[in-house]
């Protein structure tokens, strides 16, 4: 009887890892799939689900483009304010806050171009 409940604990502390590590670790989006950070991505998010701790991955040539985090205003206006986080390496790995997450392309008239998202984390 004690090797069943042996086995009955170990499975159960299985289980836990594995949610555990879910939870930690999130699961990883390529921002614009194999296009990448590119123009005219804004809608690439629908029909997406995104939880607090997922992965952002954004890829681009970083002489062409570049990520800012930034507020809601900065992601209608296209005009980032003091705060607004820069990413430059062409390979940014972002992880996701609960609540709107907003990105733009900082350089000139790109975001305009449809080169911003916007994403509602769980």
């Amino acid at each position: 009887m004690s090797e069943r409940r042996g086995n009955g604990a170990a499975m159960m502390l299985l289980c836990m890892l594995v949610v555990y590590s879910e939870m930690v670790h999130g699961t990883t989006f390529l921002v614009g799939d194999e296009g990448g950070w590119t123009f005219n991505v804004t809608n690439w998010p629908n029909g997406k689900q995104f939880k607090a701790g997922d992965i952002l991955e954004f890829r681009y040539d970083c002489m062409s483009h570049d990520v800012l985090k930034v507020e809601e205003f900065g992601y209608n206006t296209c005009i980032p304010t003091i705060g607004s986080k820069p990413y430059t390496s062409g390979k940014d790995l972002i992880q996701l806050e609960k609540g709107t997450n907003y990105f733009i392309c900082g350089f000139p008239f790109h975001c305009q171009g449809g080169m911003k998202i916007a994403i509602n984390a769980v």
